[in-house]
């Protein structure tokens, strides 16, 4: 991930602290962009009897990702930071696996995403941590936001595949 520049605020959160928290919301909003184009890319092809009911619940889940995107990305600008979400980025940053562009077939996505989700989800909750460590209880409420809706999303999507 590149080293993004910094600017002076008055956040009133020490430098060095400033600096690492921003290191560590830019990965994550790499890795949640990532993911939301590939669970973009579950919408579109997506195929089979549950058609209907995933294509849409995959495109609430790329929302629900939209939206901790740009809290993720406008925290690092609050932060004195600059937000490193280009495709590009994303792309050479993301520590989420490739998506399979194989599959069709509704359980199969559902699988590679959860799987995905899964992973972020993980992640996320080390950043919790690491956040409550560094004495910035902002971000860490930030990640723990985003945090509960992964879990309820990765949840939507295990329901399908349960038995």
């Amino acid at each position: 991930m590149p080293e993004a520049r910094t600017f002076p605020t008055r956040v009133g959160i020490p430098a060095e602290t400033r600096r690492r928290m921003i290191n560590l919301l830019n990965q994550h909003l790499a890795d949640a962009f990532d993911l939301y184009s590939q669970t973009k890319q579950a919408h579109w092809n997506v195929k089979g009897l549950q058609f209907i009911a995933l294509h849409e619940l995959f495109d609430k889940l790329a929302e629900d990702l939209e939206e901790a995107i740009d809290d993720m990305a406008e925290r690092v600008t609050a932060l004195g930071g600059t937000a490193l979400g280009t495709v590009r980025i994303a792309a050479a940053s993301s520590r989420i696996a490739e998506y399979p562009l194989d599959i069709t077939d509704g359980p199969q996505h559902v699988e590679a995403l959860a799987e995905r989700f899964g992973r972020l989800a993980g992640t996320v909750r080390s950043a919790i941590d690491t956040a409550t460590e560094a004495g910035d209880a902002d971000t860490a409420d930030l990640f723990t936001e985003v945090s509960r809706m992964l879990d309820k999303n990765l949840w939507f999507l295990e329901a399908h595949v349960q038995a």
